[in-house]
């Protein structure tokens, strides 16, 4: 069985403000001609559908065309929600859309049901599992605490479980949005922490042929058989050395598989280059990214005058600019955001803690921090789900 394998196309995203809507329409034009011209047996779709709970008409409006583009080839598509997806919104009319064989699945408790598709070999059982928010759906797997990997383990434990009273020799391909330990990530992927930790280990998917990751949005093989698509197109400039692809992955009878990466159309290249803005106007090496869209770091010890307009006039499609003057690290006009640059909410916060009474918290105090932090997190998860 061919698969096709994608995810986070994040409909309704913009990039540093440019509207994407229409480089995203191009990249459901590469997938259906791809399903079409490659022969694609089935399509998978790893969550992050949508960029928010609450898409804007112009995005549902190109999600309908997909839909209708993809079940008009009679190929049949598997689909689950992603963190920035409204689980519910997503799935509104599941049951009606699954006899078109476009099957949402959006429901955590539908984890253990798969969607069964056929070939030649026989049996294929693809299991949905949406974005499990651990605050969420702790209870609907019986886990005690609330963690990225408890709920997932336990829903994984439902897959194998059914996997065990189908046939023998029955192949199973899993779609799950999550971060995966070994998976590296980018500035444009919503952090979803949880007591300090966002990653599962990859064992956590044993016993089935392949897993269709989404969530971070680099293409990567974490095993031969648990795979990152990433995000067809890019959202951040982090993302600047990636290539956009999708994965095409043939299932074999006996469970072996193979992988060949199928280029997205990306409508311009990024660079992120970095010096003062004399020498950025002047490098003659840089005349290769003057139609990019660019990240300029300007390292001057003192902010020029105009510096936007100044390069644009090189780099018309300058989008972002960033200052970081070059002074030594305890030179006490280094900016707050430079000194706060690679830590994270805890750390930040616990820095302060030092800094105001002269020690920083100790374990139970680290413990009190960790969970504000979850607890407003949560919060936030919990009021965009119910948008």
């Amino acid at each position: 069985m061919r698969l096709l394998h994608t995810s986070d196309w994040h409909l309704g995203r913009a990039f540093h403000r440019v509207g994407m809507l229409g480089a995203q329409a191009e990249f459901i034009g590469r997938l259906v001609t791809t399903v079409r011209e490659r022969e694609v047996d089935a399509v998978v779709v790893s969550g992050d559908v949508y960029d928010r709970a609450v898409p804007p008409l112009a995005a549902v409006e190109l999600f309908d065309d997909a839909l209708h583009r993809l079940a008009a080839l009679g190929v049949p598509t598997v689909m689950i929600s992603g963190n920035h997806d409204s689980a519910r919104r997503l799935g509104v009319g599941a049951g009606l859309i699954d006899r078109a064989g476009i099957h949402l699945r959006t429901d955590p408790a539908a984890a253990g049901t798969p969607v069964v598709l056929a070939d030649a070999h026989g049996d294929v059982a693809f299991y949905g599992l949406p974005y499990l928010e651990p605050a969420l759906v702790k209870d609907e797997f019986g886990v005690e605490k609330a963690g990225h990997e408890s709920v997932l383990a336990a829903a994984m434990d439902r897959v194998r479980a059914d996997l065990a009273r189908r046939t023998p020799g029955t192949r199973s391909v899993v779609l799950a949005h999550a971060f995966v330990t070994g998976g590296e990530p980018s500035d444009s992927e919503r952090d979803i922490t949880v007591g300090g930790v966002a990653a599962v280990p990859a064992g956590v998917f044993d016993g089935v042929d392949y897993v269709a990751l989404g969530h971070l949005h680099g293409c990567q093989t974490l095993t031969d058989r648990v795979r990152y698509s990433g995000s067809p197109l890019p959202y951040s400039f982090s993302e600047a050395a990636h290539r956009k692809t999708m994965w095409l992955i043939d299932l074999a009878g006996d469970g072996s598989l193979t992988a060949e990466r199928v280029d997205c159309p990306v409508p311009r290249a990024l660079a992120r280059i970095r010096g003062t803005l004399d020498d950025l106007l002047a490098d003659p090496a840089l005349a290769e990214h003057e139609d990019a869209w660019v990240e300029a770091t300007l390292t001057d010890a003192v902010r020029p005058a105009d510096p936007m307009a100044r390069l644009t006039d090189r780099f018309p499609h300058t989008l972002s600019l960033v200052f970081d003057p070059q002074r030594a690290p305890d030179d006490p006009d280094v900016s707050y955001a430079r000194r706060l640059a690679g830590r994270d909410d805890q750390e930040i916060a616990e820095d302060f803690v030092a800094h105001v009474r002269g020690a920083g918290p100790d374990a139970r105090e680290r413990g009190v921090l960790r969970d504000a932090f979850d607890a407003v997190r949560e919060d936030e998860t919990v009021r965009e789900v119910a948008r």
